[in-house]
């Protein structure tokens, strides 16, 4: 995993730096850096948000199937697939239909990067990069959330491998620095550990922020 030369965001989500770091299902290339604006605009959105990250934790999906895993209406779930193909991170998956009623979706990635726009960047650039940044972090709150409600249909010892916390540091920015590679490497480690689903194993979702506090 190489070190990035500022902050990024890398998600599977969008999942999720997931989704949400965890089995690669994509067929092509295993990430996608994103600088266009018109593309950040488009994966902005949580219902692509959570399509994405779905296909790219579960693996190729009919839209009937995501419709179940979204709780969306098959029109509404075709057009928001739809507009992340036209943006480069689904393609069809016609092979895996059992019949032609049926349409097929895949992930082109596994992870999505994305930097936060340079001070001197065009304004639609810098919108568009914290829109998507923010629904990602409105994904991660949510992620979060719907493990505390499904808590109490999960075994003891599932609860109790769980964590969650926080700190606070007085850092200069290159320890900051430091300490986000050293996160960014205790991810990457546990997701290729996990990469490949097992008889007894789950997906787990891996968050981690750092930042300067205001």
């Amino acid at each position: 995993m190489t070190r990035a030369p500022r902050k990024t965001t890398k998600t599977t989500t969008p999942t999720l730096e997931p989704s949400m770091e965890t089995t690669q299902t994509a067929t092509n290339e295993s990430s996608i850096a994103l600088d266009d604006p018109k593309a950040m605009r488009a994966l902005a959105h949580p219902l692509r948000l959570k399509l994405l990250s779905e296909l790219r934790i579960t693996g190729p999906q009919s839209v009937g199937e995501l419709c179940g895993v979204v709780d969306a209406a098959p029109g509404s779930v075709s057009y928001h697939l739809g507009v992340l193909a036209e943006n480069g991170f689904v393609e069809r998956a016609p092979e895996l239909a059992r019949d032609a009623r049926e349409t097929w979706w895949r992930a082109r990635h596994a992870w999505t990067t994305v930097e936060p726009a340079d001070a001197d960047a065009p304004p639609e650039k810098r919108v568009a990069s914290r829109a998507l940044r923010h629904g990602i972090l409105q994904a991660y709150v949510a992620e979060a959330s719907a493990a505390l409600e499904r808590e109490e249909t999960l075994s003891s010892e599932w609860v109790g491998a769980a964590t969650s916390g926080d700190a606070v540091a007085h850092l200069t920015a290159s320890q900051l620095a430091a300490c986000s590679d050293e996160l960014r490497a205790v991810a990457a480690k546990w997701a290729e550990i996990g990469s490949r689903p097992g008889d007894d194993t789950a997906p787990v979702i891996l968050i981690y922020q750092a930042f300067r506090k205001a």
